[in-house]
C-alpha cells in the first residue's frame, strides 16, 4: 500500500438531498480501505438516487443498553443481480486509524459478528457515539465500526433528516 500524501487535501464529496446538500471529507489518510471502498461507490455513481432508509433517535431506539443516534444510508437498489460485486472489506477499527465516533463522524455499517463485512452502506453520527468504536459495547464482539470521514458542511441538513 502506497503511503497518501499528507500535504493534500482531503477527497469531499457532497451528497445532495431534498434538505439540502451534505459535504463529506473522505479521510484517505487514516482509513485508506474504506475510504477507496466508499469513493469507489461514489465514482461508479451507486450512490446517485441513494437514499437515507434508516434514522435512529432516542424516540425510535430500541437498544436501551447501548443506545445511538444516526442516520443510514444505502446505494442505489436496481434489478437483482445488477449491481456491483466487489468484495467486502475489512474492517478498520477505530482502535487503529484513531477515528472515532463523533458529531458528524461518517462510518460504514457491517452485519453484526461480521467484522469484515463492510460493503456500501454508511451512517453518520449525531452526537458522540462511543458505544459505535473499538470496546464499545453496540456489537457482541466489541470490535465497533470503521470512522472514515465527517461531515465539514451539512450537519443541520442531516439532522432534518
Amino acid at each position: 500500500m502506497e503511503c497518501p500524501n499528507l500535504t493534500q487535501p482531503l477527497p469531499t464529496v457532497v451528497l445532495s438531498t431534498p434538505r439540502g446538500d451534505i459535504v463529506i471529507e473522505v479521510n484517505v489518510a487514516k482509513a485508506p480501505v474504506t475510504s477507496s471502498n466508499f469513493l469507489q461507490y461514489v465514482d461508479g455513481g451507486w450512490y446517485d438516487e441513494g437514499r437515507f432508509h434508516r434514522t435512529v433517535r432516542p424516540e425510535t431506539e430500541t437498544n436501551t443498553t447501548h443506545p445511538i443516534q444516526v442516520i443510514s444510508a444505502s446505494r442505489r437498489r436496481t434489478a437483482r443481480g445488477e449491481g456491483p460485486t466487489w468484495r467486502a472489506v475489512d474492517l478498520e477499527r477505530t482502535r487503529d486509524t484513531g477515528l472515532t465516533h463523533v458529531d458528524g463522524a461518517v462510518s460504514t455499517a457491517r452485519v453484526a459478528g461480521r467484522p469484515d463485512s463492510a460493503s456500501s452502506d454508511f451512517f453518520i453520527a449525531i452526537g458522540p457515539q462511543p458505544a459505535l468504536d473499538f470496546g464499545g459495547g453496540r456489537n457482541e464482539d466489541g470490535q465497533g465500526f470503521a470512522v472514515f470521514g465527517r461531515v465539514v458542511s451539512g450537519m443541520d441538513v442531516v439532522k432534518k433528516i
